[in-house]
């Protein structure tokens, strides 16, 4: 018994099949089911209405006089019509549906149907795939400039707010902490700062301090004089004098030891670096952007954190969030790392496959943005098609959530 509860009012199906007597029946089933149903027993005027604008899923007898339901498939992809096609087979050429969905099909279904609840579902997953796809396509066609930040792409709400802070504090002087966790893209939001601030046209220069001892880590920021320590062979400058004018940005600073806290409160304070070993202080003109991933709050109370340098360092506070917060961002994200990523890899790669983009969804995303454009990357250099379908996603992505 086919269920009535779920009608799908308003979609719109072309269906098209020379057989009169199947033509009426699945058009009347389709009709009780709630869809918007246009019968047509010509193929070729079935393609004609098929390419109508309101039109969302072709269903198509595949063999068919004067135009099979293939060639109707490829007219269709190759008029770029927004609708996705399903297509129907005898038991007898089922190798005719599989090569459908190659060519581009959505599905395919084998006649005659025994189970009126099967075409329904099949019809209804193409539908909402279709109406998937051009929300997708609206969301980025919906990015403006100020959601536009490098490769920090949002249209929700929560990274709406990240853009307007980080332009009302561009223009200052002020320190910045970034916080958020690893993979949500903290550097590029401290770039997006240099980049509109009057700094602009002098050097950013970026170092993650927890990833030096700190011996290493203080003449990297502060540079060394020649014999300050074993190796020191000549003299170099750190990062606050090579980045003189412009901005040094300190990610992981929740990581740094105590001592070079301390060393690094003078240039917060006064704008001084004394090189390692030297004897005599050095003016710098730099402005320092922050990032951690660490819960200040958490390490100042453990003693990892310095009451007076977390005071300087948390002038002006920017919070990212998660992708898991904002999962209004993950589809635009995706086409813009899928644009990337062909280009890379010389494919023509455009979009998503509907399970894809369910798959994509319902992952929760515990490496954040990272993670994305990690993913993407991989299906893009897999993909045998212009749709990345879920096949080439890593196993178990978004399945069992």
């Amino acid at each position: 018994m086919l269920n009535d509860s779920q009608p799908v009012p308003g979609t719109h199906v072309v269906l098209i099949d020379d057989d009169s007597d199947f033509l009426k029946a699945t058009a009347r089933v389709l009709s009780r089911a709630g869809f918007e149903v246009r019968a047509v027993a010509d193929p070729v005027e079935g393609l004609l209405a098929a390419a109508e604008p309101d039109v969302e899923v072709v269903l198509s007898d595949v063999e068919m006089p004067a135009l099979s339901g293939l060639q109707l498939l490829q007219e269709l992809k190759a008029k770029k019509a927004g609708v996705e096609v399903v297509l129907m087979t005898s038991q007898a050429s089922v190798s005719a549906g599989v090569a459908a969905v190659k060519a581009g099909a959505f599905d395919y279904l084998t006649k005659p149907f025994h189970d009126d609840e099967r075409l329904v579902l099949t019809l209804r997953k193409a539908a909402e795939h279709r109406a998937l796809r051009h929300r997708a396509s609206a969301l980025e066609g919906m990015l403006s400039v100020k959601e536009h930040f490098e490769d920090l792409i949002g249209q929700s709400p929560k990274m709406a707010e990240v853009f307007k802070l980080v332009e009302a504090i561009a223009p200052s002087n002020a320190t910045v902490m970034i916080q958020g966790e690893s993979g949500t893209g903290k550097e590029l939001i401290a770039r997006a700062l240099h980049r509109r601030s009057s700094r602009r046209g002098k050097p950013f220069l970026a170092i993650n301090c927890g990833a030096l001892t700190e011996t290493l880590l203080e003449s990297e920021l502060f540079g060394h004089v020649k014999g300050a320590f074993t190796g020191a062979l000549t003299s170099k400058k750190g990062l606050f004098q090579s980045a003189n004018g412009g901005t040094v940005f300190l990610d992981e600073v929740g990581d740094m030891p105590l001592s070079t806290q301390v060393r690094l409160l003078r240039t917060l304070q006064e704008g001084e670096v004394r090189a390692v070993g030297a004897t005599a202080n050095e003016k710098v003109d730099v402005r320092i952007i922050c990032a951690t991933h660490v819960d200040l709050q958490k390490a100042r109370a453990a003693g990892r954190l310095r009451e007076d340098f977390y005071y300087r360092i948390n002038v002006i506070a920017v919070q990212l969030p998660p992708l898991r917060d904002r999962p209004e961002d993950i589809l635009p994200l995706a086409h813009h790392f899928i644009r990337r990523a062909a280009t890379r890899a010389g494919k023509r790669v455009e979009g998503l496959s509907g399970e894809a983009v369910g798959r994509l969804l319902a992952h929760p995303w515990p490496g954040n943005v990272r993670e994305l454009e990690n993913v993407i990357e991989r299906a893009v250099v897999l993909a045998r098609a212009q749709e990345v379908s879920a096949a080439e996603l890593p196993a178990g992505l978004g399945e069992g959530i």
